[in-house]
């Protein structure tokens, strides 16, 4: 453990986990056996909760805790919510980029890949293998199947079957995604073409 982390009270640690500056645990997460935890790293925060109440959102409390399985990377200033009864978990092998935020609920399987800025709602299930390009968004209470493939920027607003590989917002199947892609960028070709008929269909009726 290097200067500057903060290991809360009732943190279990595994062996050989290397844990970089300014990594904070906060009570009660578990750290599995040779995981690395990059600088910045938030383990265990509050998830995001609220309800209204009287004097305004009154806040939820959390009383779930953050699991990291072993084998884990986990990127600079990630941050991984606590449950709010059920745990968060990470599942053993898996590796997190930077800026990553996983919210309160969520569990990750086994050796899947989660890239730079992806944001994971609350309960969100990905399961095992897979993996998550930048910047994707995942909608809360969905379900990312085994060996699923989300393209950067993929944004995901429904269960992904397992072994699927979509893009695009809704991430959809990427041939299909990158199909619509292509026809918007002929958009503005088509309303020309289309401009040019009506002018020679008006021109006719005259």
């Amino acid at each position: 453990m290097m200067a500057g982390a903060v290991i809360g009270a009732g943190v279990a640690v595994g062996d050989d986990a290397t844990i970089y500056p300014h990594v904070v645990c906060y009570p009660g997460t578990v750290v599995g056996a040779r995981v690395i935890l990059h600088a910045g790293a938030r383990l265990g925060v509050d998830g995001f909760g609220y309800v209204p109440g009287p004097a305004g959102h009154e806040k939820i409390p959390h009383v779930g805790r953050c699991i990291i399985g072993d084998d884990v990377e986990i990127g600079a200033n990630t941050t991984i919510d606590r449950g709010s009864v059920d745990d968060t978990v990470i599942g053993a092998g898996t590796k997190i980029d930077n800026l990553v935020h996983i919210a309160h609920n969520c569990r990750v399987g086994s050796r899947c890949l989660i890239m730079a800025q992806v944001g994971l709602a609350g309960s969100v299930r990905v399961e095992d293998g897979a993996i998550l390009a930048g910047q994707v968004g995942v909608g809360g209470h969905l379900t990312v199947g085994a060996r699923a493939r989300v393209g950067a920027q993929g944004g995901v607003i429904g269960d992904i079957p397992a072994g699927a590989t979509v893009s695009g917002y809704p991430a959809r199947p990427h041939r299909e995604a990158m199909r619509a892609t292509a026809a918007l960028y002929r958009l503005a070709e088509i309303v020309d073409e289309l401009e040019v008929l009506v002018e020679r269909g008006g021109k006719q009726a005259g």
